[in-house]
């Protein structure tokens, strides 16, 4: 008996052609998202690693990489480092902008005045730490506050060597005439933090040592009525115990402590807790820090907490 012939029936039902379509297209996009993670992917995979696996995949072909592949490689992972730099000055563009939109175009004939010379009322002394900005914690605005910033807000003695933050001192006090010198210190320093732990053998190889032994007397100080403290409570006391003794240095200064007594200058400390949001603040009291044998300490007033 003969087969009946088998026949393919094609349906011409609109609905489902455009039922098809609409597969087609998710399938499509599904498509074009998986390689998008795929190159997402890619991205994090480190450049190194990357090119590791084209050659070994060269290899098991029986092909050898060669200067063309990896000059490839090398044009590749330049891309990808500029594209990463791209995003961080552009951000870093944008915000620049928007200052000269907001702020420099408003205020045209202020910084017009301050190209042409500067007159801040504040020296301020703060660490380089990057989380403990003084602008961005006081507010200072352009002009107002001459700044220096050093590993853990240190002052050196009048009697040593040279360093940029002495030059700041002399510039900003005898040329700019600063009427406040500001010393801040804050919580959780790092720079304290090596004081309070490095060892007591000397280390002239380490530039954070030779650094940071500016601030001794301050550690011994700490160490005489705070050892049997957690090092962390240890660290916190040498913060601000570290602070009056700079303001103390800065009064070693002869033009300093002139201008000090004769009132056109005052001294202060402040410590900016930025675990709790605080910043506490206080005036050396000249008068009664007179009457303090050397390297006893200074007398203090005006504290506040803020």
């Amino acid at each position: 008996m003969a087969s009946s012939p088998t026949h393919l029936c094609i349906s011409h039902d609109p609905s489902y052609s455009t039922s098809l379509n609409l597969q087609t297209q998710q399938s499509s996009f599904g498509y074009k998202d998986k390689v998008k993670d795929f190159e997402k992917t890619q991205l994090r995979i480190p450049a190194s690693f990357r090119k590791k696996a084209v050659n070994l995949q060269m290899m098991a072909s029986g092909k050898t990489p060669g200067l063309t592949q990896e000059a490839s490689d090398s044009t590749y992972e330049d891309k990808i480092d500029s594209e990463n730099n791209t995003d961080v000055f552009d951000d870093m563009k944008q915000r620049f902008l928007a200052f000269k939109k907001l702020k420099y175009m408003d205020n045209l004939e202020h910084y017009k005045k301050l190209a042409d010379a500067q007159a801040p009322k504040f020296l301020v002394i703060a660490c380089a730490d990057s989380r403990v900005c003084p602008s961005a914690v006081l507010g200072f605005q352009p002009g107002e506050a001459f700044t220096v910033r050093n590993i853990a807000n240190l002052v050196p003695s009048y009697e040593s060597g040279p360093t940029e933050t002495k030059a700041a001192l002399q510039f900003s006090v005898n040329t700019l005439e600063v009427e406040n010198i500001l010393v801040i210190g804050h919580s959780r320093c790092g720079g304290i933090q090596a004081l309070m732990s490095m060892e007591e053998v000397d280390s002239s190889r380490s530039f954070i040592h030779n650094w940071v032994i500016v601030g001794k007397k301050a550690k011994e100080s700490t160490k005489a009525v705070a050892s049997n403290l957690h090092f962390d409570h240890q660290c916190q006391h040498c913060e601000k115990t570290s602070i009056n003794h700079s303001l103390e240095r800065l009064l070693g200064y002869p033009w300093i402590e002139e201008k000090v007594r004769k009132g056109s200058l005052s001294l202060h400390g402040g410590y900016y807790d930025f675990v709790n949001c605080t910043f506490e603040k206080w005036t050396v009291d000249y008068g009664g820090s007179r009457g303090k044998k050397e390297g006893s300490g200074i007398a203090v007033k005006n504290q506040s907490v803020w």
